[in-house]
């Protein structure tokens, strides 16, 4: 992979975060894709952009791999949320979660991920961990078979998915089905395009654009994120497998997400590759997916401090409000990714020093 290529991936890793943060306070970023619309099937995207066929034959250091680099550090955190939450019950009077056990410590955060309220966006860990799995091993599979064939069968998976969902009933075990189904096909895609359309094909053209933005104009028409009472349209909850009346728009504007992003990406490279902060959110998404939630609420204590509002307040509203959206939003968004981004850095520094977590 060359450095350029490299560089082109951490932005759009950066990219899908900011995405991810600014759908939490409920803005866009781009206009035509409304918050949830793409913003995980563009996570996905990237981790298969990231998958290397060595593994295939490697299956034990993978699966090693992926336990250092997203469930040792999942548990720190949600150790470290579990303290947070207890304290936080004990100084404002709410419990923000679950009941402390051993199955919402360790079972629950792979079945939803909702254990700590303030740590939940951390779900999309365990699943990325259960995706990156069940795809190594369906492409050890599949390895002999066409690429033709290896597509047909992760776009049936991906499609098949949303209205199964609607067809059985949504345990734990069938939700856990249902949201790989539908991220394979997001990982294969990406996959596909760092092995097999990088490099040899151009699809960033003036036509293509067009067509991206005449379907997303005729997508849009599904839209209801502005009148929440019709649903939620082009947005879609993938934890909870949450389609509302949808059959392939998700899937649709996934992709259509997912070019655009890419897209921009390629247009605004020479641009953003020299922002030193822009390449540190790219690095450090764990941590900025994992704390953002608390650094709102400390921002909205900070105010409520200011103001002389008592904390109690906050227990409310659920975890994701923030205090006087119309004034505040923006202010909220660049403290969040300016303080998350380096408590990321922070950690990293504070890791490098210490021997004995060094290769943790």
């Amino acid at each position: 992979m060359d450095k350029i290529f490299s560089d082109k991936i951490n932005l759009l890793k950066a990219l899908a975060i900011t995405l991810v943060v600014s759908g939490h306070l409920e803005f866009r970023m781009f206009d035509m894709f409304p918050p949830y619309s793409f913003q995980l099937s563009l996570f996905f995207f990237i981790s298969g952009m990231l998958f290397k066929d060595k593994y295939l034959d490697k299956v034990v250091e993978f699966i090693k791999r992926r336990v250092k680099s997203l469930l040792v550090l999942y548990f720190l955190y949600s150790a470290f949320y579990a303290g947070i939450t207890v304290l936080l019950a004990k100084l404002t009077g709410k419990f923000w979660g679950m009941e402390l056990s051993f199955k919402n410590f360790f079972i629950t955060p792979f079945l939803n991920g909702h254990q700590f309220d303030l740590s939940c966006p951390m779900w999309f860990v365990t699943q990325l961990f259960m995706t990156m799995i069940t795809f190594l091993f369906l492409q050890r599979f599949l390895r002999e078979k066409k690429e033709w064939i290896r597509g047909v069968f992760y776009t049936v998976l991906g499609v098949s998915a949303i209205p199964l969902s609607k067809m059985i009933v949504l345990d734990p075990v069938t939700l856990i089905a249902i949201r790989i189904m539908f991220s394979l096909f997001f990982v294969y895609l990406g996959h596909l395009y760092t092995t097999k359309i990088h490099g040899n094909y151009n699809i960033f053209t003036p036509k293509i654009l067009g067509a991206v933005i005449c379907l997303q104009a005729v997508l849009w028409h599904f839209n209801r994120d502005f009148d929440p009472v019709h649903g939620i349209g082009l947005s879609f909850v993938l934890v909870w497998a949450r389609f509302d009346s949808q059959i392939i728009v998700p899937v649709l504007t996934s992709l259509t997400g997912i070019w655009f992003s890419l897209f921009f990406i390629n247009v605004t490279y020479e641009y953003l590759k020299d922002i030193k902060f822009i390449k540190l959110v790219g690095e450090n998404t764990y941590h900025i997916m994992a704390n953002h939630l608390f650094v709102m609420y400390i921002i909205t204590a900070v105010i409520f401090w200011i103001n002389g509002i008592p904390i109690s307040e906050r227990n409310e509203h659920n975890i994701y409000w923030i205090f006087n959206p119309v004034q505040n939003t923006y202010l909220y968004f660049v403290l969040t990714m300016v303080i998350t981004t380096y408590i990321g850095v922070g950690l990293k520094f504070i890791k490098s020093k210490i021997p004995f977590i060094k290769n943790l």
